[in-house]
C-alpha cells in the first residue's frame, strides 16, 4: 500500500467510521461505505487539511467530488494534483 493510500485510507476509517478492511480501491463511498452526502463533504475538507501544505493549498471543487465514487478515484484525483 502506497503512502498516499495509507493516509487516505486512515482518513475514511476516521471520517466514516468504517473498518479498514473494508477500504478497498474499488469500495464506492454510498453503496459499500454507507457514506451520505454529509458524510461526504466531511470526508472532502479532511482531505483537504491533510493534504494541504504551506506551498499548495488543495481545493477539491464541488464539480470534482461529485466525480469521485471511490477509493480509488480519490487517490487518482489526488494523483492528477501532484500528490504521492
Amino acid at each position: 500500500m502506497s503512502n498516499i493510500q495509507e493516509r487516505v485510507t486512515e482518513i475514511i476509517v476516521d471520517k466514516l467510521a468504517v473498518d479498514e478492511s473494508t477500504v478497498l480501491l474499488e469500495a464506492n463511498y454510498a453503496e459499500d461505505l454507507d457514506a451520505d452526502s454529509l458524510d461526504l463533504a466531511e470526508l472532502v475538507m479532511a482531505l483537504e487539511e491533510e493534504f494541504s501544505s504551506n506551498e499548495n493549498k488543495l481545493e477539491i471543487s464541488d464539480e470534482d467530488a461529485a466525480n469521485i465514487k471511490t477509493v480509488g478515484d480519490t487517490i487518482a484525483f489526488l494523483k492528477s494534483k501532484g500528490i504521492n
